[in-house]
């Protein structure tokens, strides 16, 4: 590493030294997927040749409460305040599913009309909105400028900063106390979970409840989707540190929702201690998760020698295929997709180009890898032989979407759990 990327990457960028839900200094590294640029750093033409600052992108384990987590911390400002290209809007599955959570949380908590739901990392509001027809009021929080600026626009009222204490009263004094926060693929985005709770308890009515939704690690292990590891998500969550980590707070966690969105989440609701009854989902997950393993050593050990195997098949299988002469695209570039092509070195050299629906990133490159990012229609217009499909927790809509590209000869390829064709020959 030259001397003046390593001086920018140390100081934009901490080594984690403590548990961030239970400060155990124990801290045991079993994965490192390199040295990646930020996954939603895409560049524009003008930027397509500035140097990027690459970050080390390292997993470890708590000794202590399981939980796993970076090695390093990128300073927030520079994932979330540099033109942050995410709008979770962008697909039909993933509005239905935002829908059904609103249902659920308003279904499970018997929320009153006119109750207050804030979300925390709200993004364009999308969330927010199907509470709002539900006769719920709503606010929002987030700390991407042009984010915010399109939610507002939407007429969903959100303020723009990350979640603390501060922005918590700001949020309570222009609307009143919350009966229900929310967060959705956001709380593993945080590094200071103590000020999450303290910003709790500056906006929460005093029977409300905190529930997040991420993306849930038995998951990650099961299906090798060492691909959501990014430098946002700064934790990967199961429910044993969560339950430890409420306890620290006078909390506990009452009830768990699974769902398929994002390849397996968990929603996880969390209220004061005594006050609702403990769902036997809860005693069943961590019970599944002690005979599980999941937080053993050996166990994630495994889980790392399973990800160098799915490089070295996923490389074969592009590498045999650009040697033949055929035409790789790339189908869907989300955020993951960047640790994956980054981590297994496929670039522009492999792929001809990558094709999005999401507006803020079609006409960028890729970070790290540099491939030209065109509207959903190249993939006809320009053609291709092969799609690497990186968003495969969408694969059947996206390859509903492209059913033409597949009358045409096209396949599709699918990188996790394991690299396949589809449709087979």
């Amino acid at each position: 590493m030259k001397d003046t990327q390593r001086e920018a990457v140390e100081s934009l960028c901490k080594r984690a030294e403590t548990c961030r839900m239970c400060k155990s200094q124990t801290l045991i590294e079993y994965l490192d997927l390199g040295q990646t640029p930020p996954a939603d750093q895409f560049r524009t033409e003008e930027e397509r040749d500035v140097p990027e600052i690459a970050y080390p992108l390292k997993v470890a384990v708590c000794d202590s409460c399981g939980l796993s987590q970076l090695t390093h911390i990128v300073d927030p400002r520079v994932l979330y305040q540099f033109d942050y290209p995410y709008e979770s809007s962008t697909t039909a599955t993933g509005k239905k599913h935002w829908d059904s959570f609103a249902q659920a949380v308003c279904a499970r908590l018997n929320l009153p009309e006119k109750s207050l739901v804030v979300d925390v990392g709200s993004n364009v509001g999308t969330l927010l909105s199907s509470f709002r027809d539900r006769g719920m009021s709503v606010a929002g929080v987030d700390p991407a400028p042009n984010i915010v600026e399109i939610a507002n626009e939407e007429g969903v009222p959100t303020i723009c900063a990350f979640y603390s204490v501060d922005a918590a009263k700001e949020v309570a004094q222009k609307h009143g106390t919350a009966k229900a926060i929310v967060g959705t693929n956001v709380f593993a985005h945080i590094d200071d979970i103590d000020e999450v709770f303290a910003a709790n308890a500056a906006l929460l009515d005093t029977d409300g409840v905190f529930i997040f939704e991420s993306p849930y690690f038995g998951n990650l292990l099961r299906e090798l989707q060492y691909d959501t590891v990014y430098h946002e998500h700064l934790s990967y969550l199961s429910l044993k540190p969560v339950t430890l980590l409420a306890e620290r707070f006078g909390k506990e966690v009452f009830a768990v929702e699974e769902s398929a969105i994002h390849g397996g989440a968990f929603r996880v609701y969390i209220g004061t201690k005594g006050v609702r009854p403990i769902d036997e989902s809860v005693t069943k997950m961590l019970a599944e998760e002690e005979r599980s393993g999941m937080h053993a050593l050996n166990t994630l050990t495994e889980f790392a020698e399973r990800v160098a195997q799915n490089r070295h098949d996923l490389m074969s299988l592009i590498e045999r295929l650009t040697t033949e002469g055929k035409k790789i695209a790339v189908v869907s570039t989300p955020a993951k997709g960047m640790t994956l092509l980054n981590y297994c070195g496929i670039t522009n050299r492999h792929v001809a180009f990558a094709t999005e629906k999401a507006r803020l990133k079609i006409g960028r490159f890729t970070p790290g890898s540099r491939i030209p990012i065109k509207s959903d229609e190249a993939l006809l217009s320009e053609g291709a032989d092969y799609a690497l499909l990186l968003a495969w927790n969408f694969a059947p809509e996206i390859m509903k979407n492209n059913q033409t590209f597949v009358e045409q000869g096209g396949k599709f390829i699918i990188p996790i759990p394991t690299p396949r064709i589809v449709p087979e020959a």
